[in-house]
C-alpha cells in the first residue's frame, strides 16, 4: 500500500485547512486509516483513525470537537478537516493505514505511512 497526503500549508489561528490522503496499490487490505502528526522536537502523535467499513471516527483529545475524519472508499481517499486551528497544531501531518479492523492509536500498529505534509498554524 502506498499513502500519499497532501494539502498542508500555512493559516492563521483560527483558520482551517483540509488534508487528503490517497490510498493505491493493495487497498482491499486497509481497513483503518489515521493521521498522526509530529511537531519539531516532540515524538509523533496519535490525531484521528476512521474506519473503511464503517465511517466511526476517533480522535485525540487535543482535536476533539475541532477536527472532522471522513472517507471516500471509491476513491480510496480519507480526508481531515482541521478547524479553529491553533498554534500548536504546527506539525508534519502523516496519515497511515493498518489492515487491523479495529480503531487503535499505536504507532506500531500501522503498517503504511505517507510521506507527511507540513502544517503551519502562525498566531
Amino acid at each position: 500500500v502506498q499513502l500519499q497526503a497532501f494539502g498542508g500549508g500555512l493559516v492563521q489561528a483560527g483558520g482551517s485547512l483540509r488534508l487528503s490522503c490517497a490510498a493505491s496499490g493493495r487497498t482491499f487490505s486497509i481497513n483503518v486509516m489515521a493521521w498522526f502528526r509530529q511537531a519539531p522536537g516532540k515524538e509523533r502523535e496519535f490525531v484521528a483513525a476512521i474506519s473503511l467499513s464503517g465511517g466511526v471516527g476517533y480522535f485525540a483529545d487535543s482535536v476533539k470537537g475541532r477536527f472532522t475524519i471522513s472517507r471516500v472508499n471509491a476513491l480510496n481517499t480519507v480526508h481531515l478537516q482541521m478547524n479553529s486551528l491553533k498554534p500548536e497544531d504546527t506539525a508534519v501531518y502523516y496519515c497511515a493505514a493498518t489492515r487491523g479492523v479495529l480503531i487503535t492509536t499505536r504507532l506500531g500498529d500501522f503498517g503504511s505511512w505517507g510521506q507527511g505534509t507540513l502544517v503551519t498554524v502562525s498566531s
